[in-house]
């Protein structure tokens, strides 16, 4: 463990500040910083919020943020735009250009550009790990950094994904699937596939899963997916699959026969559909995330 690390352990007070790191237009879009307090360097997750690609902001998830400053990491909690206005890979460009916007200020936010990560939840998990696989798509690097700012790649030291929606193609056919048999959580799912992607071919294109099945060579971060019980939304069997497990086993074990290295961790809390998770009430995730962020970033 760094020295780093061992000062971030000790740190329990942190600092809440919102900057606007990118602008279109005249909408800016803000992080929301989580700052430890400390000399630093920590090290930092840019965070990646969930929402079916079209609702929710950088204040959600808040609890998850607080813990990880708490405890000496830097959360960087996004606004990137919304699929009810702007669709792929828009959202994907922005947290592309997050991610160099911090390391290029990684002093101002007591980090380095070696020690930053991804991490999202659900369509954040979706949009963190597909930034993370592909740093050098020209289309999701297509916003510059200032003029006279250092270059900075998208490369990051992890990925933290809580329940993503890994593949939104066989997301998509599965709400579709779902609400013809009655399950009306797959409503309201549909009709934001619709608004982000626009078509299937987009969802198949911006599909992570489908990206080391069709063997691109991509980017392999560690990574992790947590991911709880009984959560039909993400966990689930895709028929017009032969992987004879769910979507998460189908996922790293792709992932794992790239090359990289995934560990899948199903925690003690009940998803249930139609219902935004209540992050009170998911055991132990919190201090799972900081472990793994020890072993990756710290070490």
């Amino acid at each position: 463990m760094t020295t780093a690390t061992l000062e971030a352990r000790t740190t329990t007070d942190y600092d809440v500040s919102d900057v606007e790191y990118l602008r279109h237009g005249n909408k800016p879009l803000l992080a929301r910083v989580f700052k430890p307090r400390g000399q630093g360097p920590f090290p930092a997750l840019v965070e990646c919020h969930g929402g079916a690609w079209c609702m929710s902001d950088r204040q959600s998830e808040r609890l998850r943020h607080e813990y990880m400053a708490s405890h000496g990491i830097v959360s960087i909690a996004l606004d990137f735009r919304s699929g009810n206005e702007d669709r792929y890979p828009a959202s994907v460009q922005d947290i592309n250009y997050a991610v160099r916007w911090a390391k290029a200020n990684a002093r101002e936010l007591k980090t380095r550009p070696d020690l930053v990560g991804l991490s999202g939840q659900s369509s954040g998990g979706h949009l963190a790990m597909l930034v993370a696989m592909r740093p050098r798509d020209p289309r999701y690097g297509a916003i510059a950094l200032p003029a006279g700012t250092a270059a900075q790649d998208v490369s990051v030291r992890c990925v933290i994904m809580s329940w993503p929606v890994i593949n939104p193609l066989s997301r998509y056919r599965h709400a579709k699937r779902d609400l013809a048999a009655g399950k009306d959580w797959g409503k309201s799912i549909i009709g934001r596939h619709d608004s982000y992607w626009g078509n299937e071919a987009a969802m198949a294109e911006g599909n992570p899963l489908l990206a080391l099945e069709r063997g691109e060579k991509v980017a392999l971060p560690p990574a992790v997916w947590y991911q709880g019980r009984n959560d039909v939304q993400h966990d689930y069997k895709d028929p017009d699959s032969d992987f004879a497990g769910n979507e998460p086993q189908r996922f790293c074990a792709y992932y794992k026969k790239a090359g990289g290295d995934i560990a899948l961790d199903y925690i003690d809390m009940e998803r249930h559909a139609g219902h935004t998770p209540d992050l009170t009430k998911t055991g132990d995730l919190f201090a799972r995330m900081l472990a793994f962020v020890d072993k990756h970033v710290g070490a």
